[in-house]
């Protein structure tokens, strides 16, 4: 039997539901590469329950795979190309049985069985209701990665009947909750996802260009690189409607020269997690990081300036660490937040705050200032142990050209000194010769 999420799938017939490699692909070819699935999973005996890797491109192919795989009940861990130490760890904490890679070029797909056995009590609790499953990983940009197990029926609940059909660059792969949620939600609607090959400025934006993307999901990390780069000068965005940001804070600096160069785009801020789902939100406007969260299946609510939140779709657990939640079903986010009525402006990680002589620093405010600077691609703030105030603040920051390293120092610091308390400013300058940012395009942040 169907499941009714493809049910729904087949009544957009063949209006554009893929675009790969500049490619079109219909409702009804995505359709018939499920089915082509289905016949592949039967061959390889995957049954339902089994815990399975999806490897590979962000295909038609791994979208139909994906598809397949929640029809047949399966607990799905969608993995991108990452190092093979990596992939290894991911294949033992998710306990995976079946590994599959996806063929992007629509030949035969390859599956191979690990021997072994996944029986995590997470997966059974997943058994015993005869639901399909997903495993996300964290990006373990300041430490081990956590492996969150959700119910896939509670994530496909959360898209309603169709409205409006848009066109959506989908910029996240399918092992981050904000592909996930780009392809199911934008397919819900009927609408058409774009995929791009590589995630750079010109790529992205000549995509939006060429395939007439109106919304746009991404990250200010990458934000910040548009701006830099020209990119969005240099090709059409006459199309776009939308833009909308999260993962990480996004500094003020570069949302205000956002707003100032895309003046004809909303620019709007999520708020998401692998483990709750991606919330429904409102900004209060184009040049301001004060928001609204939803509570369409999500509630929440504010201890000490940090934000707990309980969601219809919260996942089951980690497999390899305790999950934060309260008697009450609230997730402990560790985003520490400002409150201004029913907004919130979400300041930074609780982990992540500098203590400074008893001061509190916020990275993110100090790279907002730090982006202000000439010559400055990228910066990441962290705390370093001092003898003296217990932590001071080091900036490390990814030169567009090269720069003498004692400029920089000087540039830094008395440019922070003008706008910066003096505790804030930072007392270590460092110059990063890669860049600062994972392949998801949030920030990696050095730990002391």
């Amino acid at each position: 039997m169907s499941h009714p999420f493809l049910d729904r799938l087949k009544t957009f017939g063949d209006t554009e539901a893929v675009v790969f490699e500049g490619r079109s692909h219909g409702y009804d070819e995505l359709l018939r590469l499920v089915d082509d699935w289905r016949g592949f999973l039967d061959r390889h005996q995957v049954a339902a329950g089994e815990v399975v890797t999806l490897e590979g491109a962000y295909s038609p192919g791994a979208c139909a795979g994906l598809l397949a795989l929640i029809e047949r009940g399966a607990v799905v861990v969608p993995l991108s190309a990452i190092p093979a130490a990596k992939r290894a760890e991911f294949l033992d904490v998710a306990q995976v049985e079946v590994v599959i890679e996806v063929d992007a070029n629509g030949g035969a797909h390859r599956a191979e069985r690990t021997g072994r056995e996944a029986t995590h009590e997470l997966y059974e609790q997943l058994r015993a209701t005869g639901h399909p499953g997903l495993v996300l990983f964290s990006s373990g940009t300041t430490g081990r990665s956590k492996a969150s197990v959700l119910d896939f029926e509670k994530v496909l609940g959360r898209y309603g009947e169709p409205t409006r059909p848009g066109r959506i660059l989908s910029f996240l792969s399918l092992d981050h909750i904000g592909g996930v949620n780009t392809l199911l939600h934008t397919l819900s609607q009927g609408g058409t996802v774009i995929t791009v090959a590589e995630r750079t400025p010109d790529s992205v934006f000549r995509a939006v260009d060429e395939h007439r993307v109106e919304i746009l999901p991404t990250t200010p990390t990458f934000l910040n690189m548009v701006l830099i780069s020209g990119a969005h000068e240099r090709h059409a965005t006459d199309s776009l409607r939308l833009v909308t940001y999260g993962t990480e804070p996004m500094p003020l600096q570069t949302l205000q020269r956002l707003a100032r160069a895309l003046p004809e785009v909303r620019l709007k801020q999520t708020y998401g997690l692998s483990e709750l789902g991606i919330l429904p939100t409102r900004s209060r406007g184009d040049d301001t990081l004060w928001v609204k969260l939803g509570d369409s299946g999500f509630d929440h609510k504010i201890i000490d300036n940090v934000l707990w939140i309980r969601s219809e779709m919260a996942m089951l657990g980690y497999l390899n660490a305790p999950a934060p939640f309260d008697e009450e079903g609230y997730f402990n986010t560790q985003d520490v937040v400002e409150v201004d009525g029913d907004w919130v402006r979400i300041l930074g990680r609780n982990s992540e705050i500098i203590n400074v002589g008893g001061e509190k620093v916020y990275p993110s405010e100090v790279e907002s200032v730090l982006l202000q600077l000439d010559n400055i691609a990228e910066a990441t703030v962290s705390g370093r142990p001092s003898p003296v105030t217990g932590m001071v603040v080091k900036a490390t920051v990814q030169l567009v050209e090269d720069e003498d390293r004692r400029d920089v120092t000087r540039r830094v610091r008395e440019f922070c000194a003008q706008r910066l308390e003096p505790y804030k400013v930072p007392a270590l300058v460092e110059i990063a010769a890669a860049p600062l940012h994972s392949d998801r395009y949030k920030k990696i942040r050095s730990v002391a």
